[in-house]
């Protein structure tokens, strides 16, 4: 069935493809430079069977760009990829009658995946959200949802909220990332619903969700931008059952990353992809900055970033 073959689909490394844009007034996007991007993800190995690209997510920067710039760079995403990757559209927002229209624009230009979560500003109530999921469903019948757990910024879902999206057919993913807490949030749902739904791996658990007890079968893999052969690897030690060297490929190589990525946010700037388009900057990717009010932090942190780039072993760095 049409469901089974979305979930397949969303296996592997589960990738956000920055939004590059032209340094000028409005901050246009950067179209040939984002073709650049998805051509170096695929010429690094990432195929229909290991990843699916996310056009316009966080690292994308929909926040600051406008209804029809999220859909032309999805479409961009779509036409260089030529089938070769599956491809989902960010679908992000505070309103259900824009959700309604991302839905069917993601439809009409062949996306297969749109990536939802909670409505942010307000703490909106479950069945607020169960409203706007379905509103999606129904507009966009023939595209698999992805429900995106953003616990930091908006309700967190709950257990029987997944129940309850559950019962929506064409909700196929969950990309799930919960509080670290005793009450193992993370494993209950994981463990209950890995066999309803792709669950997307968002909180770095790796060697242990994808284990057979939780069954996680995507990843979601920030260093992919910069070092596609990384995340091929980690699809590889995942299939093998090599838990062991997953956990000292996250500990070695992805953990210096991510510890680089809280210190910029915490004294620096906030937002996301920042890091993302620096590291791609030192592999001789065309760069720019994120969007502001996410500040660009790259000649600020260039030294730190190649210096970590070093240490984990990144291959074709070009810079010093």
């Amino acid at each position: 069935m049409q469901t089974e073959i979305l979930k397949k689909k969303l296996e592997g490394c589960y990738v956000t493809v920055p939004t590059p844009f032209r340094d000028e007034e409005g901050f246009p996007v950067d179209e040939a430079a984002l073709r650049t991007y998805v051509r170096f993800l695929i010429n690094g190995g990432l195929t229909a069977e290991t990843a699916v690209f996310l056009a316009g997510g966080a690292a994308g920067d929909f926040s600051t760009m406008t209804f029809d710039e999220r859909v032309r760079v999805a479409e961009i995403v779509i036409d260089e990829v030529g089938g070769r990757v599956p491809v989902a559209m960010g679908a992000q927002t505070t309103s259900t009658l824009e959700l309604i229209r991302l839905a069917k624009a993601a439809q009409r230009i062949g996306a297969d995946f749109i990536q939802v979560s909670c409505p942010f500003y307000f703490s909106h109530t479950e069945a607020d959200f169960e409203e706007f999921v379905r509103a999606a469903a129904e507009a966009a019948p023939e595209i698999g949802i992805i429900i995106y757990n953003t616990f930091w910024n908006t309700t967190n879902i709950s257990f029987r909220m997944v129940e309850r999206l559950a019962e929506i057919p064409n909700v196929v993913g969950l990309k799930w990332a919960t509080p670290r807490t005793d009450a193992m949030e993370f494993e209950s749902v994981a463990a209950h619903f890995s066999k309803r739904f792709t669950i997307i791996d968002n909180n770095l658990f790796f060697a242990f969700s994808a284990m057979p007890a939780l069954g996680a079968k995507a990843f979601e893999v920030h260093l992919c931008n910069f070092w596609p052969e990384w995340g091929l690897k980690l699809v590889r030690e995942i299939g093998a059952g090599n838990y062991t060297e997953v956990a000292r490929m996250l500990v070695e190589e992805a953990m210096p990353f991510y510890k680089l990525w809280v210190e910029i946010e915490r004294d620096f700037t906030s937002g996301d992809g920042y890091l993302d388009k620096l590291c791609m900057e030192l592999v001789g990717l065309p760069s720019s900055r994120c969007r502001p009010p996410t500040r660009d932090a790259r000649p600020h942190y260039r030294a730190a970033t190649l210096d970590m780039m070093r240490r984990i072993g990144t291959p074709n760095l070009v810079a010093g």
